[in-house]
């Protein structure tokens, strides 16, 4: 069994999706490595090092491959390179990419969406959104403290005193959860705000505030997955309400709100950034989604009277080091999964709940459920 670990074609993302403790690993399942000259270098991984743990390294690492592994979805180009049959595992961003999936398909891979991990306790440590927004949570806050252009802790000096900053986390998932957390360690007053109930707990546990309308709509707001319901105009209307008047206060507002397969929801308008203090600073890790704040740009700060939006993409990228041990590492243990251990190949369960869940394409056709073409549906 041969597995390849691709270099990114994007030059933008420095992740890689193995690490030479991952490729030990593998090499104890009975794998061949091979790696692309390159592959881990924006992440502080050499070839050689690559090499010491007994791989190959070889600008044709993916001749033959069974299995690639990557960071991002291949592109069309990177296809023809790939066998007929391979696996392909990586984050697929298959919502709304209809044509990238089906050339997918066309090109004969077996491809595995990472994101699409069910949330179940066995797939826990392959939950790849998790991993990386709990850096990116953590990210936003030290981006948030460089632009904000004063201290976080209460400071008192024989000068006078500096106040504490007041943080205000929007959406308490693995993210935010991770942004509470860091901002509290700088000193920060910290409030945050969810549609789920079952993170007011959560939020009180890490020693901030929780702010929300708590209506009988909010009682019933979150999916059976754990993920947040799209809530109905008029609780959108009252909670917007409260939190317009709470920003104001803010010196720091972190954005982290995702509907899965949907555009991100506008959580804090223009108005609201004109409510806050010059000197305030938004960061929006919504941002590649659309975006949580009005007049965030992706890629960007903007400035907006004197109010700074940070809009910095592949935010965990920006962590490379940290992000791509733990991604090689939910890699390693899905992929942990589609090998019979005894007769050291690859031996995939179709029906195996979480192999089910995460497949996008097979046998020359899209199949998932919910990216089928509608006339297969």
């Amino acid at each position: 069994m041969k597995i390849a670990v691709a270099a990114e074609a994007d030059r933008a993302e420095p992740r890689v999706a193995a690490t030479p403790e991952t490729v030990k690993k593998m090499i104890g399942l009975g794998a061949e490595v091979a790696v692309q000259p390159g592959a881990g270098i924006k992440s502080g991984i050499l070839d050689a090092d690559y090499t010491a743990a007994g791989a190959t390294v070889s600008a044709d690492a993916l001749s033959g491959a069974e299995v690639v592994l990557k960071v991002r979805r291949p592109e069309q180009g990177e296809l023809s390179n790939y066998g007929k049959g391979a696996l392909v595992i990586a984050i697929m961003d298959p919502y709304g990419n209809d044509a990238a999936l089906k050339a997918m398909a066309d090109a004969g891979v077996t491809a595995f969406a990472m994101e699409l991990m069910p949330r179940i306790s066995r797939a826990q440590s392959m939950d790849v959104l998790s991993s990386q927004a709990n850096l990116a949570g953590y990210r936003a806050v030290i981006d948030a403290s460089a632009e904000y252009g004063r201290a976080f802790p209460m400071m008192m000096t024989a000068a006078g005193t500096v106040p504490a900053a007041r943080v205000f986390i929007m959406g308490v998932g693995v993210a935010g959860l991770q942004a509470i957390a860091t901002a509290r360690r700088l000193g920060a007053v910290v409030t945050a705000t969810d549609v789920r109930p079952a993170t007011k707990e959560q939020v009180e546990s890490l020693g901030a505030k929780f702010l929300a309308v708590e209506d009988e709509e909010f009682k019933n707001a979150q999916t059976a997955g754990g993920y947040a319901k799209e809530m109905s105009a008029a609780y959108q209307a009252k909670q917007a309400a409260l939190v317009a008047e709470h920003i104001k206060k803010q010196d720091v507002v972190i954005t982290t709100a995702l509907i899965p397969g949907r555009p991100a929801p506008k959580l804090v308008s223009a108005a609201m950034v004109a409510s806050m203090k010059p000197g305030s600073v938004l960061v929006d890790l919504a941002v590649e989604r659309g975006g949580n704040v009005e007049g965030a740009v992706a890629g960007q700060v903007a400035e907006v009277g004197g109010v700074k939006i940070v809009g910095f993409t592949n935010v965990a990228g920006r962590l490379a080091v940290s992000a791509s041990g733990l991604y090689a590492k939910n890699l390693l243990t899905f992929l942990e999964i589609l090998v019979d251990k005894k007769e050291k190949k690859l031996v995939v369960n179709w029906d195996d709940e979480i192999v089910k869940a995460v497949a996008l394409t097979r046998d020359g056709a899209v199949v998932h459920p919910n990216f089928m073409p509608k006339t297969a549906a």
